[in-house]
């Protein structure tokens, strides 16, 4: 895939290829199945050819990848708190359970946001109960930013000063990004446990009622 990625990128012009980068790694945050470290990892090989600038190509990457996941942030801060009191929300979390969310936000929110940009999946749902949870944007942004700024920053540098080594340097981001896939996998699994261990049994039973009426 990345292969003919890069053949294609490199067809295109080269004012082009930052849009096609900024795009992809901006979906992530909205698609999460969007591979936004391939994107990055290419576009700092490319930039290796001395088709793009590498620090131009970071900001990029990083500047839309931040402003998608702030975009999210603000839709769960704007209207978060009004779907999960509704009923479709309260089947998903129940308000007992968005009171534990909203604990948690408070106390380790820039910590479960940081850890949270380097796993697939969880970086597309965090920021959006951060919103819902009432976090400030300085709270959230500065971890979203941080957080994001290293991971890209390596992965375009990476791919710059790939060289010879490209092969194995490729090898070796897909290879950590499939423990880190695996690592989301394990986490959701924990988090689908806390779910099921904290729903009110009377308070599911009312929103069912409440459905069915």
């Amino acid at each position: 895939m990345i292969d003919q990625l890069i053949a294609w990128m490199e067809s295109l012009p080269g004012a082009l290829v930052y849009v096609v980068i900024g795009v992809m790694a901006g979906l992530e945050n909205i698609v999460p199945p969007v591979p936004a470290d391939v994107i990055a990892l290419t576009g700092g090989f490319m930039a290796g050819r001395g088709v793009t600038d590498p620090i131009l190509t970071f900001v990029v990457v990083w500047g839309c990848n931040v402003a998608t996941a702030l975009l999210t942030y603000w839709v769960g801060r704007r209207y978060g708190t009004r779907f999960f009191q509704g009923r479709l929300g309260r089947m998903i979390l129940q308000p007992g359970q968005m009171s534990r969310l909203g604990a948690l936000y408070e106390k380790h929110g820039g910590k479960v946001i940081f850890f949270s940009r380097y796993l697939p999946g969880f970086r597309a749902v965090v920021p959006i109960f951060a919103g819902t949870s009432g976090m400030s944007l300085p709270r959230t942004a500065l971890p979203i930013a941080l957080a994001s700024g290293l991971w890209y920053g390596l992965i375009v540098y990476l791919g710059a000063t790939a060289g010879r080594n490209w092969e194995q340097i490729r090898a070796q981001v897909e290879a950590s990004g499939r423990w880190l896939a695996l690592a989301a996998v394990i986490l959701f699994a924990v988090v689908a446990v806390w779910w099921w261990k904290t729903r009110g049994k009377e308070e599911m039973t009312e929103q069912i009622d409440d459905l069915a009426d």
